[in-house]
């Protein structure tokens, strides 16, 4: 495996920081797979773990990057379960995950999704530019905006995101999304990288594995590198947490990167609709 300390890039932000382009995600698991989970990925490399208050498992996130003698890249979100989301309850919401990780700081702190009436997410964004200038945050940013939404927060604050993290992977490639970011100076991350594994059987990409003698989700993680987009897969299986990583020691040819392209479908998308999606409303409890 290549070496962890010298194998990630680090892309810079628009505020100036520098975030890990490879991490390791947590969405879907169990809290009492997680902290052994972000263990082997450490012990693998990843320097970057993203989890969000949603996801019940920041507290054991939290023990595993205490328990590392390393610097570890920590991302979480903000839950905002109703359309009264706001301002205060933004402010309130990130010392709770703050707590519940037992960190001195949070990297990257996104709003989990646009959800909102009246001021909804542009009062929870002005929160948010808030917290930016506090010794426990250095970054923040978006999940599952659209460009409406982001052009929305952008205009009644003033301030644009670092990154915005949507759903991505060759079946919902989001071109003209991804090209809206570039234009405003806004980072791609993509969630649900590998299709939720849609992909792993797709020919092209079965193809494009075999000439490498690699994985197909090494590929879709080469694919990602090689587009600029942050990518954050995740696993409980230890050997492919340990695979996802090993992506380091080849590359996509201009011409495997144009037939990935191919493979964009208008049905594309796993997750929610950003523009109807709405948290349950019960009330999330502490893990």
């Amino acid at each position: 495996m290549v070496d962890a300390t010298n194998a990630v890039p680090r892309i810079e932000l628009n505020d100036g920081t520098q975030i890990p382009q490879l991490g390791f995600g947590v969405y879907q698991i169990d809290p009492a797979e997680t902290e052994q989970a972000v263990s082997t990925a450490l012990e693998a490399g990843y320097r970057h773990v993203d989890t969000a208050a949603a996801y019940r498992n920041e507290r054991q996130v939290g023990e595993s990057v205490r328990a590392s003698d390393e610097q570890v890249y920590v991302t979480t979100k903000y839950m905002n379960p109703t359309e009264d989301h706001g301002y205060e309850d933004a402010k309130g919401a990130f010392q709770r995950s703050i707590d519940r990780l037992g960190l001195d700081h949070v990297d990257l702190y996104l709003i989990h999704f646009p959800i909102g009436a009246g001021e909804g997410y542009t009062a929870s964004w002005r929160a948010l530019t808030e917290l930016r200038n506090t010794d426990g945050l250095r970054s923040i940013g978006v999940s599952n905006f659209t460009s409406t939404h982001l052009a929305r927060a952008i205009d009644e604050t003033g301030v644009t995101p670092a990154v915005n993290q949507v759903e991505l992977h060759p079946y919902f490639q989001q071109a003209e999304l991804r090209r809206d970011h570039a234009q405003r100076g806004i980072a791609t991350e993509a969630w649900g990288p590998l299709g939720q594994g849609a992909v792993l059987e797709d020919p092209v990409l079965t193809e494009i594995a075999e000439a490498h003698g690699k994985t197909v989700a090494q590929v879709v993680i080469r694919w990602h590198l090689q587009l600029g987009t942050i990518v954050i897969p995740k696993s409980v299986t230890a050997s492919r947490i340990r695979a996802n990583f090993d992506v380091f020691d080849f590359e996509l040819t201009t011409e495997q990167m144009r037939s990935i392209e191919t493979l964009d479908r208008a049905d594309g998308r796993n997750g929610p609709d950003p523009n109807t999606f709405v948290f349950p409303k019960e009330p999330m409890p502490e893990t």
